[in-house]
């Protein structure tokens, strides 16, 4: 597996995760648009030219906010969650992000128990975060 930075042609498969993981999916084109701004970092997982998984933060000063991490649901359980983390945290101390934060619904404890891992701890809870189902989220954030 190799963690690689996202170019315009993944974009269809990272869009077919997406789809496959959440109510609200981003379309390959807002993948595009994302990928073209220099504020932003977005690192796809592949293996033998297939995409297993992907994750976005956008920058601001020394602040990195994570829009999105998402596997595959055939190659979950293979850490590429794990390893896309870890890859962009590098990353983001070579741009001089000092902390990350994220939002995770409050009932996604796999994911939870993923960021824990990595060091992000709980800060607070956004009521009606998420639509689609209508759930809370966890705030969670790591200094890097």
């Amino acid at each position: 597996m190799i963690i690689r930075q996202m170019r315009e042609s993944d974009s269809q498969g990272v869009a077919l995760i997406e789809k496959e993981n959440f109510s609200q999916p981003w379309s390959a084109n807002a993948f595009c648009e994302s990928i073209k701004n220099n504020s932003t970092v977005f690192l796809v997982a592949e293996e033998v030219g297939e995409i297993l998984g992907y994750i976005g933060m956008y920058i601001s000063l020394d602040e990195g906010e994570i829009t999105n991490v998402s596997v595959s649901l055939k190659h979950r359980r293979k850490h590429v969650a794990t390893k896309l983390i870890e890859e962009l945290k590098r990353i983001a101390l070579e741009r001089k992000v000092s902390r990350i934060i994220l939002e995770v619904r409050v009932t996604n404890a796999s994911a939870i128990k993923t960021y824990k891992k990595q060091g992000f701890k709980i800060l607070g809870t956004r009521k009606n975060f998420y639509e689609k189902p209508v759930e809370d989220a966890y705030i969670m954030d790591v200094q890097i």
